[in-house]
């Protein structure tokens, strides 16, 4: 259907369209009575109150149920997942909350007409909208009302506080422990997952084997694990080992290191120094160790010296010898520390 150009309406863009028919404005009652504005304000401040208390509880929820291999529980949920969860959704809930029931009763609600214009800013334009801005700031009794911006800003820094508690779990405080792991000398090499100890005839050369040190599948007189629990797990992230068996004329060994390998066998910690990564992409024909998360690469034939990415310093390497029965077996524990390198570690 085609129109007529002379019949269709010429809109000024300068101005407005018309009214379109836009209800006329009900005051609200918090509009026209201090006494209502006023019991509004202290129900947004109630609501970002109990956001702090939440808050709160949460940090204290934290210190005081139980985690690991006893963990506190509730209706068989655990205590600590099911407070900490609580109250950190509470805390920002609750700010959500004060944050709307502020706007429906105590901003303003004028209906705004705003024109369209070109997409590049002019001086006059950014000046307007800082005043608007600053209007907006105004009307929304920020400024007038302490006690709704003291305690918002209260319940949002306290919110804003809960998760940087959780990075505690990242790792031990006391650096010290990373410095030692549970190898020991004469403690057998195993594989990973299985716990059979490695033979130095069961290995070819290019062979690549996770493994672990035996200690974590050994138990005691009562046939209970030596090693278990969250014990288990710190331990594992510290001490898992490669081995790679390559020609001995291949393997290039760092200084006092020459009686470190057996028949050609190198045993590496498996744990990126960038951050801590597991790696075990081995490229067979150079002996280069790739780590998937940020591509750092380490020459095994080269006393795991870093040849490409952004690892700080080499793969620590576990001394390795033959027992009488012909298994792999650590001389002692790493010589140096395991895992990420930080200033701390390295200055030390």
């Amino acid at each position: 259907m085609s129109h007529d150009e002379s019949t269709l309406p010429v809109l000024d863009a300068e101005e407005p369209i018309a009214n379109p028919g836009l209800p006329e404005h009900q005051w609200r009652p918090t509009d026209v009575d201090e006494k209502m504005a006023r019991r509004a304000e202290r129900q947004v401040a109630a609501w970002f109150g109990l956001s702090m208390v939440c808050a709160v509880l949460f940090f204290v929820s934290y210190f005081v149920f139980a985690v690991g291999d006893d963990p506190s529980t509730f209706l068989h949920f655990r205590s600590s997942n099911m407070a900490l969860g609580l109250c950190m959704g509470g805390a920002f809930l609750f700010i959500g909350i004060g944050i709307i029931h502020w706007a429906r009763k105590l901003m303003a609600d004028h209906e705004i007409v705003e024109l369209r214009h070109p997409a590049a800013s002019s001086e006059e334009d950014r000046e307007a909208t800082v005043q608007i801005l600053q209007l907006g700031l105004e009307e929304s009794g920020i400024g007038r009302r302490p006690l709704i911006r003291n305690t918002l800003l209260g319940a949002i820094g306290l919110a804003g506080l809960s998760p940087i508690l959780l990075l505690r779990d990242l790792g031990p405080l006391d650096i010290s422990v990373l410095k030692h792991t549970i190898w020991d000398k004469g403690m057998r090499v195993v594989r990973d997952v299985v716990g059979t100890p490695i033979k130095v005839s069961e290995l070819e050369v290019g062979d690549l084997v996770n493994a672990q040190p035996a200690a974590f599948f050994e138990t005691d007189e009562d046939g209970e694990p030596l090693v278990e629990g969250a014990q288990l797990q710190v331990e594992k992230a510290k001490a898992s080992v490669i081995l790679l068996r390559m020609d001995p004329a291949d393997n290039k060994p760092g200084p006092g290191r020459d009686d470190w390998a057996v028949d050609g066998i190198v045993c590496y910690s498996k744990i990126c120094t960038h951050v801590g990564c597991p790696i075990s992409l081995n490229e067979r024909t150079t002996h280069h160790l790739l780590c998937p998360c940020h591509q750092s690469t380490f020459d095994l034939a080269d006393a795991g010296k870093v040849v490409f990415g952004p690892a700080a310093r080499a793969l620590p390497q576990l001394p390795l010898m033959e027992d009488a029965e012909g298994y792999l077996v650590a001389q002692s524990d790493f010589t140096e520390p395991v895992g990420p390198s930080f200033w701390e570690r390295d200055s030390q």
